[in-house]
């Protein structure tokens, strides 16, 4: 099991993934050198075709995009609302990603004509998309630059695999993606929409650099925002790329507040920086959990349980209580693979239990100086958020790990909400210290 010695570097630590399960050292290598060292395909629960619908669903292939720009690049294209495009999961943007979009109105007459990207499908449906509606993606992704020869590097991916085949799975983080993968900053703008205090998210947005002391994007405009705070100048200094938070500085250039720039933003973005800050929450319980001892293959008193589907989905929002009376039954249904313990997504409807999983959470939300009550979000109450459930393990997929000259390649799919760079930290170890 995990080793003391191998310590995740700062940046994973102060998103909360704060340790590796494995202690096998792994190999190190690069992810993600280019956008083609990372495929992914969205595995989609088709809305039916039908020709009279009053949707269009688009299958495409993009590369280098992410999905809020990307949704508001065709939204453009088409002569749609900014907000009309809908999507089911998030991609990395640092890849080439395989993926649907759905909005109402006819299919487009020809490509897209979006440097990048490529229309593969269009037509009419009586349905459009909502988040979650896929089951899952499959991944083959590129890993070169390794601290060894490519079958050596195998070898030690294979013990890694069955370490953690052994454990019962591997930790379901929420990856760097969900923060920010240029700048991982989203959470923090979650952390004061849900504190109250709407002036500091967008202060944050703009200005702030990442945790971590990791430099960001765009630093001299940031900096300079910061010390002169006039929007009418930044709007000047802020590339044009800089799409959301040139939006926010036209708001703020107008004499509008915080709230009204905020809500100029998409309702989508917006609950992304509620869910990023959530999805902090849970990686910092996991890891409390983790250190403290607590199993994360087994349930203890105080927990929830999420069942598994016959398709191997789980629905988040109907957990069921641990108590010393059902313990025995829960811990055997988990052991069976019909269910799986889950942590929270902290929302106004998130329990604090009593017992050692409760008084973890209600450390850590103390040490934020937040309630579960305070996702009501009274300021901005259409993103309030009830709460939700999240395994917190992940049984190891099938797995395909073949070597090359120099690189080795991965091949695995996973459910939706999973992160194939956290599978993959367990292997690589990138950046470990001792």
């Amino acid at each position: 099991m995990a080793r003391a010695d191998l310590r995740p570097p700062e940046n994973e630590r102060s998103l909360g993934l704060e340790f590796y399960f494995t202690g096998a050292p792994g190999v190190p290598g690069r992810l993600k050198g280019t956008a083609d060292d990372f495929r992914v395909n969205e595995i989609s629960s088709y809305p039916r075709p039908d020709p009279e619908g009053s949707f269009t669903i688009l299958r495409l292939s993009s590369r280098n995009w992410e999905q809020h720009e990307l949704a508001s690049a065709i939204a453009r294209r088409l002569g749609l609302a900014p907000h009309a495009i809908a999507w089911s999961g998030t991609k990395d943007r640092r890849a080439v990603a395989e993926r649907l979009f759905s909005y109402r109105g006819a299919p487009p007459a020809g490509d897209l004509n979006l440097r990048g990207v490529e229309l593969l499908e269009a037509y009419r449906a009586r349905d459009g998309l909502v988040l979650g509606h896929h089951f899952g993606n499959a991944f083959e992704i590129r890993v070169d630059e390794l601290a060894g020869p490519a079958p050596a590097a195998v070898e030690g991916y294979r013990a890694v695999e069955r370490e953690l085949r052994d454990a019962g799975g591997f930790p379901n983080f929420f990856g760097a993606q969900r923060f920010g993968e240029v700048r991982p900053i989203t959470q923090e703008v979650g952390r004061w929409i849900v504190r109250g205090d709407l002036a500091r998210a967008v202060e944050v947005y703009l200005a702030a650099r990442p945790p971590g002391g990791a430099p960001g994007v765009g630093d001299a405009a940031r900096e300079a925002y910061a010390e002169h705070h006039d929007a009418a100048r930044a709007l000047r200094e802020f590339p044009f790329e800089y799409t959301f938070e040139r939006t926010l500085l036209e708001h703020l250039a107008k004499g509008h507040d915080a709230e009204r720039a905020l809500r100029g933003l998409s309702r989508e973005l917006r609950l992304l920086f509620v869910h990023a800050y959530q999805s902090l929450l849970f990686n910092r319980w996991v890891s409390r959990r983790f250190a403290t001892g607590i199993p994360l293959s087994a349930p203890v008193e105080g927990d929830r349980i999420l069942r598994v589907g016959r398709e191997g989905t789980v629905r988040s929002q109907e957990a069921i209580p641990v108590a010393q009376d059902n313990l025995p039954e829960c811990a055997e249904l988990v052991r069976r693979g019909g269910a799986m313990v889950a942590g929270p997504l902290v929302g106004f409807g998130t329990p604090i239990e009593a017992g050692p999983v409760g008084e973890l959470l209600r450390g850590l939300l103390d040490a934020e100086e937040v309630a579960p009550t305070d996702w009501k979000l009274p300021k901005t109450p259409e993103i309030a958020s009830r709460g939700a459930w999240r395994p917190i393990l992940l049984a190891v997929p099938p797995l395909g790990i073949t070597a090359g000259d120099l690189d080795v390649v991965f091949r695995f799919a996973l459910p939706k909400g999973a992160y194939a760079t956290v599978f993959l930290r367990e292997f690589l170890k990138t950046g470990a210290s001792s």
